[in-house]
């Protein structure tokens, strides 16, 4: 084996404690949680926020509640091609497999998107809040936040990427090996320094997880959190999460590897590769321009649902974009920070004229 192929860090494990029921993927959503709700905390005491903390406690358990239940829902019945769910549905949420425990092992993302902002606006329409701030107050923190989860499916071993021979290029301890039969692996296991043995061989991939947790989370996050001041009109930072979340993900599963029994949902044009070629070979190493998975549809379809929600914010009549409230009980009279900002500007041209 030539150490020009990086193997995945021999120390990282799923589990914290080896033998133990408690992994690294379940933590990760302690800390992605919990950053998005210091996030949520400090945009409350820089606005005056009218919400107690008892009603912060319910906004982020009803959120939490419905991303973890569109989550799994969208995992086990869309992504997921076996038909056991639709079939025995109660092992949706059944932890447990041949008589071990494993927790609820496989989350979507886009589901969890849908099942958390229907846990918001249910909440906010109980409690009399507007949802448009709610939510633009919660998507100010949820990519921050989303990086960790991302890490968790790094830690896995999950969700690797198609095969590179690149310098990013890294080999996944549980990724599926390619028959060495194939022309095309071979030229890869050459290129990659990989001394081939057997009959299959593990190459290496790209670590997409790490791609999304850098994209999808910490630059999606510092583009929303400096609009958050900025922003247009109320709810437009929904749709700049929806838009900018969409595009990163759409251009990422182009590094990724579909599942094999789902591989590319839309296949405009198909190539000779396509019919020759073995599926799981082609797989891993193709994703033609034109053929597009399950993720890429799903986030397509979140670019247009953020289109559509800023046409439909700029409609609503009120706009104001960002409010800081009063602190007197009983009273919440609002200062526009736009028009805040606009009176500074009147103020230093007026200071410049002077002189």
């Amino acid at each position: 084996m030539n150490l020009l192929a990086a193997h995945f860090p021999s120390w990282l494990n799923p589990e914290i404690i080896p033998g133990l029921p408690v992994r690294w993927y379940g933590l990760m959503y302690i800390f992605a949680f919990a950053t998005a709700y210091i996030l949520f905390r400090r945009q409350i005491k820089e606005r005056n926020f009218p919400m107690n903390d008892d009603e912060v406690s319910g906004l982020f358990f009803s959120t939490i509640l419905g991303l973890l239940l569109g989550a799994r829902l969208f995992s086990t019945l869309i992504y997921d091609t076996s038909g056991i769910y639709w079939r025995e549905p109660w092992l949706i949420f059944w932890p447990f497999r041949n008589g071990k425990f494993t927790g609820l092992m496989g989350m979507s993302y886009h589901g969890g998107a849908i099942g958390g902002a229907l846990g918001a606006m249910i909440y906010g329409k109980l409690k009399k809040f507007q949802f448009r701030e709610l939510a633009d107050m919660l998507v100010a923190g949820i990519p921050l936040g989303f990086t960790f989860g991302r890490l968790g499916n790094f830690i896995n071993g999950e969700l690797y990427g198609r095969v590179t021979t690149g310098p990013f290029g890294l080999i996944f301890p549980h990724a599926r090996e390619l028959s060495a039969n194939s022309d095309l692996v071979r030229t890869a296991a050459a290129q990659a320094g990989i001394t081939i043995t057997g009959a299959t061989v593990n190459l290496p991939r790209h670590p997409s997880q790490l791609y999304e947790a850098l994209f999808e989370g910490i630059v999606l996050w510092g583009i929303i959190w400096l609009w958050r001041n900025r922003k247009p009109v109320k709810g437009f930072l929904i749709s700049l999460y929806f838009i900018g979340y969409g595009i990163f993900r759409f251009a990422i599963e182009y590094f990724r590897e579909p599942d094999s029994d789902l591989g590319y949902r839309i296949v405009l044009a198909k190539d000779s590769l396509f019919t020759t070629l073995p599926k799981d070979i082609y797989y891993a190493f193709y994703h033609p321009l034109l053929s597009f998975s399950t993720g890429q549809i799903l986030s397509f379809m979140m670019i247009i649902a953020g289109i559509v929600w800023f046409i439909i914010c700029s409609a609503q009549a009120d706009r104001v974009p960002v409010r800081i409230y009063s602190n007197e009980i009983g009273q919440k009279p609002v200062i526009d920070l736009a028009e805040k900002a606009s009176e500074r500007n009147k103020r230093r041209k007026l200071r410049k004229k002077l002189r």
